[in-house]
């Protein structure tokens, strides 16, 4: 076990199982957060079935059916329950558990209070929907016709069309870039929800963080608690999964023009940035926060709605993942005012990766994200974020003890460097729905 020696101490074991624990014990209120992710997320989906991994985790909470595995058959939580069912257990005992799958995780949260006559239920009502799963066929049938739905609805939507065009454009044949359709939901059945829970969600391959009032025995008590209707590992070990391709660099840049019907032209300009591993990470932050992730202070910000009054708000972000996540700026204006937006937009961010930003801008970002990081920790839900995250990517115990003077050593130089390392402004993809690219 290894511990951060200062500030937030994070607690690290891995369980014969394989599962990985991470403890912040946090006293003072009588609650416990639990999340466990698995590398089980829609990057894995095949690619005729997109939205595998997000519906086998909603499905999760649809019901349960009797376990091989339990003990207890008769006990409270020991019989097949529906959804209605499980979800007046939960309502019950206060208390919350539920599914869900990003690009690269499929996750699971427990929220509990930690009291005698309360946690041991929980703990035993989440293992046992962890364990046997119903994927109920009548509930998966009307998901699925409500989900497609509010994708047909969601189509007539600018924003909707533009990110799902600049997701395409950007990543290419990578999983990042594949979206939902009804016709891939059409294709999914409970038999590929079951093959896909059966393979991801293991002990072995999991990475459990818990952040509250609970000590170390406890907490390990607890995690051996939530495993135990799941299928131990076999006795060769954890089978490793198949490699995901990197996503791949853009050789030119691509505009897409998209009429559409509506009052603002929602405009996406970007390119593939950068993994959550890469050193580079809290430089390009920092300098984000510089370029346009500042709010109104922000150089995008300046140039296009202060100066030139082409949009209310304008960002930059990146979304770094397991791959290389989109940097995007985004912005809406009127059609008529599309073309100049982009230009400007364009000319501030290729400026910004030939000179850098200023000394007052740097100092003004680093006062600005170190006076609010304690924001970042303030409850047991952000902490658990950070702490997931630093499971999730492999961080050093310490890493948040230690953020704020990275930050503050960040120089001029380091935000110049980084971004001529991973933004070429000359090949982006441009995405202009309900206006032009064109003068």
């Amino acid at each position: 076990m290894k511990d951060a020696s200062a500030g937030i101490p994070i607690e690290h074991w891995t369980q014969p199982s394989g599962a990985q624990v991470y403890l912040v014990q946090s006293p003072a209120i009588p609650m416990l957060d639990i999340q466990i992710d698995f590398d089980g997320g829609g990057r894995r989906d095949p690619k005729d079935r997109i939205g595998l991994a997000r519906v086998t985790a909603s499905m999760v909470s649809s019901g349960m059916t009797e376990s091989a595995r339990s003990p207890d058959k008769k006990g409270l939580y020991g019989m097949a329950m529906d959804e209605n069912a499980l979800g007046e257990a939960w309502a019950d005992l206060g208390a919350s558990f539920g599914g869900s799958a990003g690009s690269d995780r499929m996750s699971f949260s427990l929220r509990s209070l930690t009291y005698p006559d309360l946690l041991p239920k929980a703990i035993q009502l989440a293992a046992r929907q962890l364990g046997a799963p119903a994927f109920p066929l009548v509930v998966w049938q009307r998901e699925r016709e409500t989900t497609k739905a509010s994708l047909k609805e969601a189509q007539t939507r600018p924003a909707t069309v533009a990110a799902r065009s600049f997701s395409e454009a950007v990543y290419g044949q990578h999983p990042y870039g594949y979206d939902v359709t009804p016709e891939s939901l059409d294709r999914i059945t409970v038999a590929d929800m079951r093959s896909a829970y059966q393979r991801y969600v293991t002990p072995c391959r999991a990475k459990v963080v818990l952040v509250g009032a609970v000590g170390r025995a406890q907490a390990d008590e607890l995690v051996t608690q939530l495993f135990a209707d799941l299928p131990p590992a076999s006795a060769s070990g954890c089978p490793s999964l198949p490699p995901v391709s990197e996503v791949a660099s853009l050789q030119k840049p691509q505009e897409i023009d998209i009429p559409f019907d509506s009052a603002q032209a929602h405009v996406l300009i970007g390119q593939p940035g950068f993994k959550r591993d890469d050193p580079d990470f809290l430089t390009l932050l920092v300098g984000n926060q510089i370029l346009g992730g500042g709010g109104f202070v922000s150089r995008l910000n300046q140039e296009v709605r202060q100066k030139r009054g082409l949009s209310y708000s304008v960002y930059s972000a990146f979304s770094p993942g397991m791959h290389a996540g989109a940097f995007t700026v985004g912005l809406q204006t009127r059609p008529d005012q599309a073309a100049q937006a982009v230009e400007v937009c364009r000319d501030v961010v290729a400026k910004f990766v030939a000179d850098g930003p200023t000394e007052s801008e740097l100092q003004a970002a680093k006062d600005n994200l170190i006076g609010g990081f304690a924001l970042r920790i303030d409850s047991n839900r952000k902490l658990l974020d950070n702490v997931a995250n630093i499971a999730w990517n492999n961080l050093a115990l310490d890493y948040l003890d230690g953020w704020t003077d990275r930050v503050a050593k960040i120089t001029v130089a380091d935000i110049k460097a980084a971004f001529a390392r991973k933004l070429q402004p000359a090949n982006m993809v441009t995405v202009v729905v309900g206006g032009s690219v064109q003068k």
